[in-house]
């Protein structure tokens, strides 16, 4: 999947003159039909509220119940509260942002509260941006009377560099309780290059699984692949962009197909998803790649889109406001320009609703009350609050 982009902002300061745009922003925007009821495939409802807007905003997450997260592609981290004002996060590493890359995933340490440690995912160069690599970084997160990023510390490097594509880099801890409990899974693209995919000496491709200080995992499956590969959890896949855990202590993944053939992956340790060996899609050449039936040792994906969705961000539903979807996924349409609820019957996925609206759907998160939350993608993506209508 081709996947267009937004490249970035121009650098911008956190002023009262800016707070009163947004604002005015908000306002224009609600007046426009911003905030209404979108109404499902299924016929289920939901009640969009326009929160804040970015200039090409990437990720977020929740640190607690009144304030967020938000990336920018351009480099930017913003801390930003409920009623949608925003503060720049100083101490965020350079960026080289282009293409399908910049500033990328955020995810929070599980014991964040206590040691206030952040992950971020961005796109670095070592050859003044002429091929690049996606690294991996943690940090404290203080806030007085500025937010700043402190202490950080290169955890992971996506290797070899590459050009700009398939960066991937989405991030997810396991739960507590599992043999998950404090490690970090990182989905790592093929670059566009197709087979690294399949070989033990490059990063690409995989899912990686590290402790959370960047150490590999003494139970990873590839054991005798060589050094590199002790990090991978599964291999063959193209561009993985979301990852989460399910209640059940189960890891899944979607990514990108090539012309369609969108997954949706249960991602099991020490398997091979077939990347690019076979796919549920086609080259944009129109050269056919064979389907995963014809190769049964390759994992085959628990639902693929035909034609593309082209997902981005990913969680699994537990919360009060919609009590009924527990247990759901929620992944955003970049091409499709949909929220796509995923249903589950008898363990097996299944395309259960898709909400529609003119914009591409970059990231979703649920906040502490079970509301949803995405962010649109684009040079002025909105942040966009999704509760339950009163009826």
């Amino acid at each position: 999947m081709r996947e267009e982009s937004y490249d970035g902002d121009p650098i911008r300061k956190t002023d009262p003159m800016r707070t009163l745009l947004i604002a005015l922003m908000m306002t224009l925007a609600t007046q426009a039909g911003a905030d209404n009821i979108l109404t499902g495939s299924a016929g289920s409802k939901l009640e969009g509220k326009v929160v804040s807007s970015f200039a090409g905003p990437w990720a977020m997450s929740f640190i607690d119940d009144k304030n967020l997260l938000v990336t920018t592609k351009s480099g930017r981290l913003w801390l930003v509260n409920t009623n949608g004002e925003q503060s720049l996060v100083l101490g965020v590493p350079k960026v080289f942002a282009g293409g399908q890359g910049g500033l990328g995933d955020v995810v929070l340490h599980p014991n964040f509260k206590q040691n206030k440690l952040i992950y971020i995912s961005y796109i670095n160069s070592e050859d003044a941006g002429k091929t690049r690599y996606a690294s991996v970084v943690r940090g404290t997160l203080e806030r007085s009377d500025s937010a700043n990023l402190n202490n950080i510390k290169t955890i992971w490097r996506q290797t070899p560099a590459r050009s700009q594509g398939h960066f991937s880099h989405r991030l997810a801890f396991g739960l507590d309780g599992t043999r998950h409990a404090g490690k970090i899974f990182i989905t790592s693209g093929d670059r566009q290059e197709l087979t690294p995919a399949q070989k033990w000496d490059t990063a690409l491709g995989k899912v990686i699984r590290l402790n959370d200080d960047g150490t590999i995992p003494k139970d990873n499956p590839f054991q005798d692949k060589g050094d590199l590969a002790k990090t991978f959890w599964t291999v063959g896949h193209r561009n993985a962009l979301g990852i989460a855990f399910d209640k059940n202590g189960q890891l899944w993944a979607h990514e990108m197909g090539p012309k369609h053939g969108d997954e949706f992956n249960l991602i099991v340790a020490g398997a091979n998803y077939g990347w690019p060996i076979v796919s549920e899609g086609n080259h944009y050449s129109g050269a056919e790649i064979p389907a995963h039936q014809t190769r049964p040792d390759f994992m085959a994906p628990k639902i693929y889109w035909v034609p593309t969705v082209a997902p981005s961000g990913l969680i699994f539903y537990e919360g009060d406001e919609f009590s009924e979807w527990n247990g759901n996924a929620f992944m955003g349409g970049l091409k499709s320009k949909a929220l796509v609820r995923i249903g589950f019957n008898d363990e097996k996925p299944f395309e259960a609703e898709r909400f529609s609206w003119s914009q591409r759907v970059r990231e979703v998160e649920m906040d502490h009350d079970g509301a949803i939350w995405v962010l649109e993608d684009g040079p002025s993506g909105r942040l966009i609050k999704f509760t339950k209508p009163n009826e």
